[in-house]
């Protein structure tokens, strides 16, 4: 609940009763409960009124696959790049890597420098 934790809540409960007092802390609690519980109630009735636009496929619609938070971007980059290196649908871990490190390296003559591209940087 909002990365509380048990202790954190017990701190906070303290704290309020030493700012409101013993006596102004009923109060504030009932208010508190009743406010949660028409937001419950507002949640409540816009989830109705969706269901009441949307129609009979409301019910056939998965919410779970709409969630954003289960997209993983590590994930999504990672299957992209796969894909790139492998069109033909072979594994991943197949002949294009193989190739990829059979590359032939050019090796400097004595004294000579390694070519500088300034636009690289």
């Amino acid at each position: 609940m909002f990365g509380l934790s048990g202790e954190k809540l017990i701190i906070l409960v303290i704290i309020a009763a030493f700012v409101l007092g013993p006596e102004r802390l009923p109060q504030y609690a009932k208010q508190l409960a009743n406010l949660i519980k028409s937001v419950r109630r507002m949640a409540e009735g816009a989830k109705d009124q969706l269901a009441s636009e949307l129609g009979p496929e409301y019910q056939d619609l998965d919410w779970k696959k709409l969630d954003p938070r289960q997209y993983d971007p590590r994930r999504i980059i990672r299957e992209a790049l796969v894909e790139d290196l492998n069109p033909s649908g072979t594994s991943p871990f197949g002949a294009e890597l193989n190739q990829v490190k059979a590359m032939p390296t050019q090796n400097l003559m004595a004294g000579e420098q390694a070519p500088f591209d300034s636009e690289a940087t």
